[in-house]
Order: structure tokens, then sequence, then C-alpha cells
């Protein structure tokens, strides 16, 4: 029988998403940010310490400006401030730390490990967590650059489109508002899911590195950073820093990660949900196709995807709303950081 190139891509996405291969230690993360997971690696290696490792790989995405998705620099708000969100779970003590809506603070990934480690708190927000992070010694320094009021202006004289409001007036489809509530009369009163209401998130808008670390003692640790949603609502923190959402970790199963549209996909907990999956048996790839089959059954458009981990460091991903989903692996049977992917 003759078999086309086809045949062969189709077979080789199954034979990597069917279940890879088990091996620890273990660095995977979201996308093709292969640079920050081989610094994840080469800490693992030095230390052993999943944290570190995984506060130094996220660290790197936020240094290089990930795609302007992670660290300072993208993502501007409204008002053309950016923000930064960050997570660490650490699956042994079941413990976290996070930042959502973090000022002035570049390091959101250092803080989000204060947060962990110097207090009893599992999140701090806002500009109240750039003041803890400023007695910790942390600089205060803006998070904008050229190329973040470049896309802000760009936004603006497009009469700020796209944003995130609805139900206002003026119509914000066509205005930049300051926007008013519409008279009750007016107000599109419904209990209905708005499925096919178009999202502004894509593969230039995805959000997040979402990192996973488990060392040779099976030490599992799962972390976020993020610069958010672009022009969103000035105080928008989306699911990148909630636990469960945007990453969850179990040393005695696993753990997951997510990136998409956030403020959708943390209404699932689908970090959370992928890691439950796997703790009743499904493989990590079952595991991560429930967790975005539930979002896609409410919300069949969504822009999102899910990494799952066990504790062997076997790997699955799911996605939808994308062509295909990138994720980038290192362990002592890669050459370096490998890109594998899935279709969605």
């Amino acid at each position: 029988m003759n078999r086309t190139p086809a045949f062969y891509l189709i077979i080789l996405i199954f034979s990597l998403w069917s279940g890879s291969q088990a091996t620890l230690p273990l660095v995977v993360n979201t996308w093709a940010f292969t640079q920050a997971t081989e610094s994840a690696w080469l800490e693992l290696q030095k230390s052993s310490n999943s944290i570190e490792a995984l506060v130094e790989g996220c660290r790197t995405c936020q240094s290089l400006q990930c795609d302007f998705t992670v660290g300072y620099g993208g993502s501007p708000d409204e008002n053309g401030e950016s923000t930064l969100d960050a997570l660490i779970f650490d699956g042994d003590t079941m413990n976290m730390g996070a930042v959502g809506g973090i000022r002035r603070v570049k390091d959101a990934i250092g803080v989000a490990r204060n947060v962990l480690q110097n207090s009893e708190h599992s999140i701090l927000v806002g500009s109240l967590a750039a003041e803890f992070a400023y007695s910790l010694g942390y600089a205060s320094e803006s998070l904008d650059t050229n190329y973040s009021k470049s896309l802000y202006d760009a936004w603006k004289q497009a009469n700020c489109q796209p944003n995130f409001w609805k139900d206002v007036t003026p119509d914000p489809t066509e205005s930049c508002g300051p926007y008013q509530l519409k008279p009750q009369t007016e107000c599109s009163l419904t209990n209905e899911i708005e499925q096919d209401v178009p999202t502004v998130f894509n593969t230039g808008n995805h959000d997040t590195i979402g990192m996973i670390v488990i060392n040779g003692d099976g030490h599992v640790v799962a972390g976020t950073s993020t610069n958010g949603a672009n022009h969103k609502i000035p105080g928008r923190v989306g699911d990148s820093p909630i636990p469960g959402a945007g990453a969850y970790a179990d040393s005695e199963v696993g753990a997951a990660t997510a990136t998409g549209d956030g403020d959708v996909m943390m209404r699932f907990l689908p970090s959370f949900l992928a890691v439950e999956q796997m703790r009743q048996g499904a493989s990590p790839s079952a595991a991560a196709r429930t967790a975005i089959a539930r979002i896609a059954t409410k919300y069949p458009s969504f822009f999102g995807a899910v990494i799952a981990v066990d504790k062997t460091g076997a790997i699955g991903a799911a996605c939808n709303g994308m062509q295909k989903f990138t994720i980038s692996v290192m362990n002592t049977t890669t050459q370096g950081a490998a890109l594998e992917y899935v279709g969605c």
C-alpha cells in the first residue's frame, strides 16, 4: 500500500501524543520557549531543586520578553500600562505563591517565590504586591517600552479595537469610551452562554509561559508567568496565577499547566481537572483532552491548551482554537530542548 507523507505525519503526531515515554528528570513548558526550557534544565542539573529550576526558566522568558506575552514591555492595558501575573505551585507541600496584576516590578516569578517562601499567604495583587516586593529589595521600575507604547498607540488609533467591554454605551465595538451602563431596558439579560463571541486570543496573544519541572527525586512543581491579555481592562487578572487554572501540581500524581483565553479557562480549573483525571488513572494525554473538552463543550471556539505530566514524566497535551500547539521538552533523552507538537 502506498503511503503519503501526510500519513506518516499523522502517525508521528499520534505516537507523540497518545502518551510520550516517561523520563525523569524533566522540564516541559508551553510554546517554543526553548531558552527558558534550557535555563530551567541547567539549574535542575546544578541544584536538583525543582522550584529554583522553574524560577530560572520563567525568569529567562521574562528577560527575553518571550513573544512579548511574558515579562515587561508587552500586552498594555487600556491605560497603556503593562502588569504581570505569576504562580509557583509546589507539589510536595501543596503550597503556592502567586502575584496578580503586579505593577512596576519586572521579576514577577521571583516575587511569587517570595510569596511562597516568605509569607503565609498564597497570592498578593496589584500595587500592594509591588510594595511587598520593594520591601524585599526589588526595584521599582516602569514595565513599559517603546514596543508596548507603540502597541497602545496603534490600538487607540484603531478606536480601541478589540477590547473586553460589553453591554455598555457608547458601542465598545466602535468607540474607546468612556463607557456607561446601558439603561436596563437595553441590556441583554440572558442566561445563555455566549459561544460564538469572537476571541481576541490567538497565537500572537496567548499570554503565558506555563512550566512543569520534576527532579530526579520526583519533586513536582508547576508555574506560570505572563503579562496578561493585550488591552485588558485595568485590574484584570487572568487564569495564570490562579491555582488549578494556570497550573497545579501534586507530587503523588503529576502536574498540569494551561495557556490561552484565561477569562474562559479559569472558570473550569483545567489544570486541577487534568491532575485529578490522572489521579483516577487517566493517561496524561487523556487527562489533557478531558480538561479541554470540558471547556469546549460550553465554549466551542475558545483558544487554549493544557499540558499534563504524570509523576513518572510521561507527557500529554490537548488544545482548541488553533491548528497545533507547540511545547518545549528537555530530559535525559533530548539533545537540548526539543519541540513537540499536538494537533487541535
